[in-house]
């Protein structure tokens, strides 16, 4: 069974960043975002940020908190929710 803010975080991604040629499916749970796996850049990882505080209700107060939360998906969903509303996660 798939998690739903998994694939919910995954979707973001992709549509934030308009990652073309890859599809939500494609982004593994452990793959780094950053660097190395998506290759994301330091204005992506801005961009994306922007969407989760949006999108979540959360705050990602420094760089810190940013590369610990956007390591991978894996970290990204531990962060999203022990942070958001739980009325704006996907169930």
């Amino acid at each position: 069974m798939t998690d739903p803010l998994v694939d919910r975080l995954k979707h973001l991604i992709v549509e934030a960043l308009k990652l073309e040629g890859v599809t939500p499916a494609e982004i593994a749970d452990d793959e780094p975002l950053i660097g190395a796996g998506l290759n994301l850049d330091s204005i992506d990882a801005l961009e994306l940020v922007v969407r989760l505080e949006k999108e979540f209700g959360i705050k990602i107060s420094n760089s810190e908190e940013s590369r610990t939360a956007l390591a991978s998906i894996k970290s990204l969903t531990d962060f999203v929710r022990e942070r958001a509303d739980p009325a704006r996660l996907p169930s």
